[in-house]
């Protein structure tokens, strides 16, 4: 057998014998309701983590590389009326569509919708307007808010930035469903379009977190300090809201 050839039967040997990384299943919970339950295996998970979707669809367990796949499925099964609980908090699905309302900036605005007027989306005192087909008002209104997004938080991006002495990284917008905020080891900072719904301390809120994490990459007593010194307002409060009202930026645009 060629070198060559070893190699590649010893990385398939390898792959074969290497546990599965992600588990799919359904589990009950208490009311008789049946849930997806997805466990995943993380390299650098160092115990069982248990969560619920944002949107309730699925509780996710994350477990080492080393856990059985039977540990993680009766942890859930321990907390179900735990996610029972979860579950019920979790917002309805909010209609984006004329006279339903849209959150920005914290503000509850109205939406009005005539196809004559401009397909760009336009405040107008306590009401959002869209013309355009009435079938993708949503896309249209989401689109619109996804660039506010990206316009707000790139000038508070700016702006921690300059007080924090750091050049400003190139930004992007996140869709993810758990984290508000991150940022990569190669500088790039993303942050949740969603937080444009929230009100504005709490958006700058998580631009200023990620901020800190260009200087300090981790949550150590210097990168608090660095966070208070840089962010004009109360995060402990800031964090409240999220912990509080957070799962309701996920009840619109699906």
């Amino acid at each position: 057998m060629t070198g060559l050839a070893r190699r590649g039967l010893e990385a398939f040997l390898k792959r074969k014998a290497a546990p599965p990384s992600e588990s799919r299943e359904t589990m009950t919970l208490p009311d008789g309701t049946e849930i997806a339950l997805r466990i995943r295996r993380h390299p650098t998970a160092r115990r069982l983590t248990l969560r619920l979707a944002p949107d309730g669809s699925e509780v996710r367990v994350t477990i080492p590389r080393w856990a059985p796949f039977s540990e993680a499925r009766a942890f859930a099964l321990s907390r179900t009326e735990w996610l029972a609980g979860q579950r019920r908090a979790v917002p309805q699905r909010a209609p984006v569509m004329p006279g339903s309302t849209v959150a920005y900036r914290g503000r509850a605005l109205a939406i009005e919708w005539q196809a004559l007027l401009p397909r760009r989306p336009a405040i107008l005192g306590n009401t959002i307007r869209v013309g355009g087909p009435a079938e993708g008002i949503e896309q249209r209104l989401r689109r619109w808010l996804e660039s506010e997004a990206l316009a707000l938080c790139g000038t508070d991006l700016a702006y921690f930035c300059d007080i924090a002495c750091q050049p400003v990284p190139d930004l992007r917008l996140s869709r993810a469903q758990r984290r508000w905020g991150s940022c990569s080891s190669s500088g790039t900072v993303r942050i949740n379009w969603r937080l444009v719904m929230a009100p504005d301390h709490v958006r700058r809120s998580v631009v200023a977190h990620e901020v800190a994490h260009l200087v300090h990459f981790d949550h150590s007593p210097a990168f608090h300090a660095l966070l208070a010194q840089i962010y004009d307002g109360d995060i402990a409060e800031a964090d409240r809201w999220l912990k509080r009202h957070g799962r309701t930026l996920h009840a619109a645009f699906g």
